[in-house]
């Protein structure tokens, strides 16, 4: 239980090149020498920040997520929804580049002030995003892509 295990997810890369599969490293929550803190099903701590460049070596505070569950006009979630990973702390404090990969999905509908910037990484899930994550292929990003088009990034608080 104490091993990583990976699973595929989407990377849409800032610099402009094409969305690929990279294997997210997923790391058990809990501490092997209390059997007590584990949960079940076991929960495992993604980590999206080894594929985001600039991001502060903090860990999981470095990024935020944001859920997927259905598009919009739709009435029903979807089966597997999907977690974006989005980073929100760069090593100097500066902000990250514009991503240029969903700036150019959304076209005219591009808002620079909710833009997403850096690296993003989509997973998938099915019920809970920290227990149940899925591989995520490129059919998903059809999907994706239409979400991306209409919602820019949450503001940061």
């Amino acid at each position: 239980m104490d091993q990583m295990i990976h699973l595929n997810a989407i990377m849409l890369p800032s610099d402009g090149r094409p969305p690929c599969i990279v294997e997210l490293m997923l790391s058990p929550m809990a501490h092997p020498s209390d059997p007590s803190s584990y949960s079940n099903p076991p929960a495992y701590m993604p980590h999206p920040e080894v594929f985001m460049d600039y991001v502060a070596e903090i860990g999981s505070r470095a990024w935020k997520y944001q859920l997927v569950e259905a598009l919009d006009g739709m009435n029903k979630k979807f089966a597997n929804p999907y977690i974006i990973f989005y980073p929100v702390v760069s090593r100097d404090g500066m902000l990250f580049p514009v991503n240029k990969c969903i700036r150019e999905i959304q076209g005219t509908a591009y808002k620079e002030d909710v833009a997403w910037r850096g690296n993003i990484i989509i997973a998938k899930y099915r019920d809970n995003p920290f227990t149940s994550m899925i591989d995520a292929s490129m059919a998903d990003f059809p999907i994706l892509k239409n979400y991306l088009l209409t919602h820019g990034c949450p503001r940061q608080a």
